[in-house]
Parts: C-alpha cells; sequence; structure tokens
C-alpha cells in the first residue's frame, strides 16, 4: 500500500476535493460517467491534469481549428512534439514554440530555464538536432519596481544558464515592456532543430506487446500539478504555488539529448515522447491514444529520487529531463546499454496493450484503470461566450489624430530610451549565440540567420508580437503579428516557410477575453494564408491575470524562413557611404498603440491600431526579396516601434556611418508613424536603376554618410532632427542598464 494515506472516492466526491485540482462539478460528473463510478485519487489527478487547459486546449481547439496547417512543404503539423517543414535535399527544419508563463512569475530563473529545457525536448524527441534557441519575452515597466527588474534579471539569467550550459545558442527573439505584464510576465521559448527525413519520429505507443521504457533522469516531487497550476489565474497566493516549479539540469539534458539522437537510429524505436507538463501522465496516456491503443505501467519500477513517492506523485510529478520511448519486445537491452553509456537510467516500465485502456498497478494494487482516449484525445471541449470589449467600441470610433510634438530631436532620443525600443545587447550579451559555429547573423538585426552545415543554405528565424495593436484591434493586430515576423525573415534574405505561435490571452471565462483570442486567430489565420506560411504547432497560454488584471492579448509568432544561399543574407545596419537609402511603402498617420502614443500618454494607449493590407504587403515582400536575391541591396531593416525616425537611426548604430535623409508629409507622421508594411533600405548607387525596376514603390529619401551624425530635414529643408550617431546611440544602449541600476 501507499505509504501515505488518500482520499477515498466517497471522501473525492463528498467533499469535492477535486475542485482543487481544477476540475469542476460537471467535469467530475462526466469522469464518474466514464468510468461508471466515482475515481480514486490518483485517477482524479490524472484526469485533472490532462483535462486542465495547459494539456487539453478544452477551451482553445475550437479557436485552433482556424489555423491553416498544411502546404507544400509541411512535413508534420500541429499534434506532435514539434512541427516539421522540408528544406530540401531530404532535410528539413523542425521548430516549435512553448510558454513557461506562471512558473516563471513565482520562480522566474527556475521557470525560465526549464521552459528551455522542455522545448528543447520537444525538438529532439522528434529526432532532430537543436541548431538554434530564440525567446519572446513580456515584463512591466523597469522603473516601476524592484520585483519587475528582479523578473526581468532572473528570466534572462535562467535562459543564459540553461542554454549556454547544454550547448545551443540562443540567436535571436524580442522583448516588449508593459505595466500589465508587472505581475504575470510572460517566458515564451523557441527551439529550432535540424533533420533527415529519414530520422523522423512520432510520439506513438504501437504493437501490442511492444515494451514501455522510461529513460532519463529520476522522478522526484517537483512540478506536481505544474499543468494545473498553469491554467488557473495567478492572485496574492501565487508564492505558495513555488513547489509547482520543477527544477532543471541542463548537463543532464545535454546526455539525455545525445542518447535520444543515437536511439532514433535503432530500428527498435518504435515512438519517443518528451515528459512535459503532465509528466508521464500525458506521454504516457497521449502515446497510446494516438495508436489507437492501451499501455499498463507497473509503477513500482519507475525510477525514484525521493522514497515513499505515491503513484499520484509519480504520475503527476514534472520532474525534468525525462523521456518515454516505445521499443520493440524483446529488444530492450541495446537501449539500456545506449543510455548507461551516458550514465542515465533506462528501465522496462510497461507494455503496449490492446484494450485502450490505461492501467497502472503500485505494491501490488491497480491504481488507475481508465480510458485512454478519455484523458487525450475525448477530453472535453468547450465554445466559450465572446463579447465584444467595450473600449474596441470605444478606440474604433476615434479618428487617427497625430501627437503633438515640437521637439523632434528630444523625442527621438527619447523614445530610444524606451525599453521595448532600447538595445537588448544587456540581454542577449549574456547568451551564447556562437556555440557551434553556426551563427551567420547574431542577434541585434531582424533576425537570426543559422547556416545548414554541408550546403550553403541557412535559417532565418524570428519572434515577434505588437501586444498593443492586438490589444486595440485583436484581428488586426494579429495580421500584423505574422506580416512582422515575415518582414523580418525577408530583411534577412529568406523565404517565410511557416510559424509556430505562442497564444499568451487571459482568463477565457471571461467573454470579452474570449473575443479578443478569436479574433486575433482570425487575422492570424488570414495573413497565415496569403503570406503562405501555415501553422505547424505551438502552445496556448491562458489564464494570464494577476488579481483579476489580465495581460494584453499576446498571440506570439516564431517564424523560420530558408535563406536559399548565404550570398543573400542580408542585415539591418547601411554598409558603405554614398549607398542610397530608400523607404518602401507609404506612411499615414497611425499612432494607436505606438511608442510614441505611450510615452507621450503616461503609458495609455487608445484609438485605432494601424491598418493592413495583406495583399500589398505580400507584393512588397516579394519585391524585397527579389532584389535582395538579386544582389541589388544592402542592407534591410522594417519600420517598427518607433516609425522611420528610429529605423534610420538604428541603421547606423555600430556602424561609424551616418545617413542624412529627406521625408515627405507632417513632420510628427513622417517620423513617428508606425503604419505598416515599410522597410528602410540601402543600395549601392550603380544598382539603384535596376533596384527601382524591380521595387516600383520604393523612393529615395537619402544618403548613408562617411560622417557619423543623423541629419532629417523635411520636404522644404526645414531640419526636424540633427545630431551625432554617438548621442543618439548612448541613449539607445544605456537605457536598460540604467533602468536597472534605479531605485524605487
Amino acid at each position: 500500500m501507499s505509504t501515505k494515506l488518500e482520499p477515498t472516492a466517497e471522501q473525492i466526491k463528498e467533499q469535492k476535493l477535486y475542485a482543487s485540482m481544477g476540475l469542476t462539478d460537471e467535469e467530475f460528473a462526466l469522469v464518474e460517467s466514464i468510468l461508471g463510478r466515482s475515481p480514486n485519487w490518483t485517477e482524479t489527478g490524472l484526469f485533472s491534469v490532462m483535462w486542465s487547459e495547459h494539456c487539453s486546449y478544452k477551451n482553445s481547439k475550437p479557436i485552433l481549428r482556424k489555423f491553416p496547417t498544411e502546404g507544400e512543404h509541411v512535413l508534420q503539423g500541429p499534434g506532435e512534439g514539434a512541427g516539421i517543414v522540408d528544406i530540401g535535399d531530404e532535410q528539413a527544419v523542425v521548430f516549435k514554440m512553448e510558454s513557461h508563463n506562471h512558473p516563471s512569475a513565482i520562480e522566474p530563473y527556475q521557470g525560465a530555464a526549464t521552459g528551455i529545457g522542455g522545448i528543447i525536448r520537444d525538438v529532439f524527441s522528434m529526432g532532430a538536432r537543436p541548431i538554434a534557441m530564440l525567446n519572446s519575452l513580456r515584463f512591466g515597466d523597469l522603473n516601476t519596481s524592484k520585483r519587475v527588474r528582479f523578473l526581468f534579471e532572473e528570466v534572462v539569467a535562467g535562459i543564459a544558464g540553461y542554454g549556454n550550459c547544454i550547448g545551443i545558442p540562443t540567436v535571436g527573439g524580442e522583448i516588449q515592456f508593459d505595466p500589465c505584464y508587472a505581475g504575470n510576465p510572460l517566458v515564451n521559448a523557441m527551439c529550432v532543430g535540424l533533420i533527415d527525413h529519414k530520422d523522423i519520429q512520432k510520439g506513438i505507443a504501437s504493437g501490442v506487446g511492444n515494451t514501455v521504457m522510461y529513460v532519463g533522469a529520476k522522478t522526484g516531487r517537483d512540478g506536481i500539478h505544474g499543468a494545473t497550476f498553469a491554467s488557473e489565474e495567478l492572485d496574492e497566493h501565487a508564492e505558495e504555488k513555488r513547489p509547482a516549479v520543477q527544477v532543471g539540469d541542463p548537463f543532464m539534458e545535454k546526455l539525455l539529448l545525445e542518447a535520444c539522437l543515437e536511439l532514433v537510429q535503432f530500428e527498435s524505436l518504435v515512438g519517443i515522447q518528451d515528459m512535459g507538463a503532465a509528466g508521464l501522465t500525458s506521454s504516457a496516456a497521449e502515446m497510446a491514444s494516438k495508436a489507437g491503443s492501451g499501455l499498463e505501467m507497473n509503477l513500482d519500477l519507475i525510477p525514484q529520487r525521493e522514497t515513499g513517492m505515491t503513484a499520484y506523485e509519480m504520475m503527476l510529478s514534472e520532474s525534468q529531463e525525462r523521456m518515454l520511448i516505445v521499443v520493440k519486445k524483446g529488444q530492450e537491452q541495446p537501449i539500456v546499454d545506449l543510455f548507461s553509456k551516458y550514465g542515465l537510467d533506462a528501465v522496462k516500465v510497461g507494455v503496449v496493450t490492446d484494450d485502450k485502456m490505461f492501467k497502472l498497478t503500485h505494491k501490488g494494487e491497480v491504481v488507475a484503470n481508465v480510458p485512454a482516449d478519455a484523458l487525450a484525445e475525448d477530453a472535453p471541449v468547450y465554445h466559450k461566450p465572446s463579447a465584444v470589449p467595450a473600449h474596441f467600441i470605444e478606440f474604433q470610433q476615434m479618428e487617427n489624430e497625430e501627437p503633438a510634438v515640437t521637439n523632434y530631436k528630444e523625442t527621438l532620443i527619447n523614445l530610444l530610451k524606451q525599453e521595448t525600443i532600447a538595445s537588448k545587447e544587456w540581454v542577449y550579451n549574456q547568451y551564447d549565440y556562437q556555440v557551434r559555429t553556426s551563427t551567420v547573423v547574431a542577434p541585434g538585426s531582424d533576425a537570426a540567420v543559422v547556416r545548414v552545415r554541408g550546403t550553403n543554405k541557412g535559417l532565418a528565424m524570428t519572434t515577434d508580437c505588437n501586444s498593443r495593436y492586438i490589444y486595440l484591434d485583436p484581428e488586426m493586430g494579429g495580421k500584423i503579428a505574422v506580416a512582422e515576423a515575415a518582414r523580418n525573415i525577408v530583411c534577412s534574405g529568406g523565404r517565410p516557410l511557416a510559424i509556430t505561435d505562442c497564444l499568451n490571452f487571459g482568463n477565457p471565462e471571461k467573454p470579452e477575453i474570449f473575443w479578443q483570442i478569436e479574433k486575433s486567430a482570425d487575422g492570424i489565420a488570414e495573413a497565415c494564408r496569403k503570406l503562405e506560411s501555415p501553422v505547424i504547432g505551438g502552445n496556448v497560454s491562458l489564464y494570464n491575470e494577476r488579481s483579476n488584471e489580465a495581460i494584453y492579448p499576446t498571440p506570439t509568432i516564431g517564424m523560420v524562413g530558408l535563406v536559399e544561399d548565404l550570398a543573400h543574407v542580408t542585415t539591418q545596419q547601411a554598409k558603405t557611404a554614398g549607398d542610397i537609402v530608400y523607404l518602401i511603402g507609404d506612411t499615414h498617420t497611425e499612432f494607436g498603440g505606438s511608442e510614441l502614443q505611450k510615452m507621450l500618454n503616461n503609458n495609455r494607449i487608445f484609438g485605432k491600431a494601424p491598418f493592413i493590407d495583406l495583399d500589398l504587403e505580400k507584393a512588397r515582400q516579394a519585391a524585397l526579396l527579389q532584389a535582395i536575391q538579386a544582389g541589388l541591396v544592402k542592407s534591410a531593416h522594417d519600420v517598427a516601434e518607433g516609425g522611420v525616425a528610429v529605423a534610420l537611426a538604428e541603421k547606423t548604430f555600430g556602424t561609424n556611418l551616418g545617413i542624412q535623409a529627406t521625408l515627405k508629409g507632417s513632420a510628427t507622421s513622417a517620423l513617428f508613424s508606425e503604419s505598416q508594411s515599410r522597410f528602410i533600405l540601402t543600395v549601392a548607387p550603380e544598382h539603384t536603376a535596376r533596384f527601382e525596376e524591380v521595387v516600383i514603390d520604393a523612393t529615395k529619401v537619402g544618403v548613408v554618410t562617411a560622417e557619423a551624425t543623423i541629419i532629417i530635414t523635411a520636404s522644404d529643408a526645414t531640419t526636424l532632427v540633427e545630431g551625432t550617431v554617438a548621442e543618439f546611440q548612448d541613449a539607445w544602449k544605456g537605457a536598460i542598464p540604467c533602468l536597472l541600476k534605479s531605485e524605487d
């Protein structure tokens, strides 16, 4: 018997103990209906974690069906550890992004570190070697409290600590700062891997009589009910959840990674899956359900690092660096020998059955016997009510008005100091982004580029999402998030392939929040179809609220593109004095959700989000990529937060060059509007004629100068901004280090 006294089935029902695990009365009644009896303590735990939003997507599945998931090059879409896209030559890129928000809010170092570990396992569980990491982070404003600065510093340290130790370069990412994230930061981690087509694996438990094996680290009591914790709002008692946060060991993960990459070459391997959220429960139940089989495990055989663990604790533990595999019966010993070489456990713990049941025994007793499909594929799905928020109706009725700005140079300097725009060197200098020596474009440009070894190809990769736009108009903002990610890929010389997403929202049980989820998904889906970048996987993170204050809706986009020839790689910095500066696209008076609006209105944003025409966006991206591939473009940078003035300044930073430009139209809009589908490029004088034939809506606006100054004038020759590159760059580079030293 268990060494711990657990509530009986009657006590669970009568005292509604299931509610503390996240099950509703209706869900508990459904469990009883499925089983024909009341569940015991372990079974209640199994259903509670598998039916949590984090594992079942019970509130978001209807939304996820909106996404296009197929395409000419897609080899594996949603439903496995990670998505896979063909890149030619019998090779493919494997990538996915996931959240670790709630754990990072209460234990930021380990929360971020184990987020990195988990997403890496998702990629190598497919048989791929991870080659790069990216992230997308959200925090409150750094000048608001020591707690916000602590969260920021510790999350960055956790990402660096795990990624650097395991030897995978962290090559890119993005960070936005807004007050709504002060109590609920977002930590989204993305991993990109490479694989040969022949090595692709799936997480299935098929073949009656085949052996189920547990490999990797031992099981402890860390992370119990982590999936449930991630499926509820944070409140003033969140710190009490600290035991739910796992503890990672990157050195152990490195051993596991190498062992698993050897394992995929074994013909005896049938299926492999990471023990992520819900640990042993999710990996076992999902592998059985996907294969249409059953699975029986003896929990006495589970490697344990703590004494007296109950079945409930073992099944719900989210201890890190563990995998579940299925191998052909009778071929276990070579697997044991392989993992022994790396100092890791590889233990036979169960067998595949034909009855579609998920059966667990412990100390000679059956402690769980439930249908595998009921835990996984047949989990309940809800269609939540939706309501248009009052603020959206109010904002849509507002006219686009230009903010009052008198000193343009001072405004530009202050914008460059805004945390979201300011240099992130303080962050990425803590990351090893050159390990494995394949990084072609390091952090600091529009997208990172990593070479595909043995070829002349590269992979461009980025993460993006302007959540302010999505708060103002979720559908428009969703389109912009995908389009901006694609712009970054194209600016780097890549052709967008596909996206992964991380849908971070507040409580879906609030109709206004669910409306945000619906509408942003509509926008993302339309942009993916138009830009031919299907969704091949991702993650949903809901209930991102702290004390009833929701975050801005933040559906982060991770995108990967193919650089067909490394000669096409392009970066954002100006290259040569005398090159001509071009602006692609039109500027309108669009300041809703902009950096300028936030800065001038004490963090308040309002009005309409910028408008985007996806047909125009697609045409401009195609023309720019054609020009880059023809060798006509020296540098390329998309116009994003802060507008053209910020984009021009960023092109000079770190170059010892300057820019002299003339902008048409109203000065404030010309400088700081955040109109979409725009790029700033530099082109060698001898290529301008050909460039203008390819990119028909590009306008000459200036020239790269040998003198390191930035001079921006109006069309009537009035000087709007004039100063040395050094003074603008110092403001940009010094902002975050300065804020981290500030006192409340």
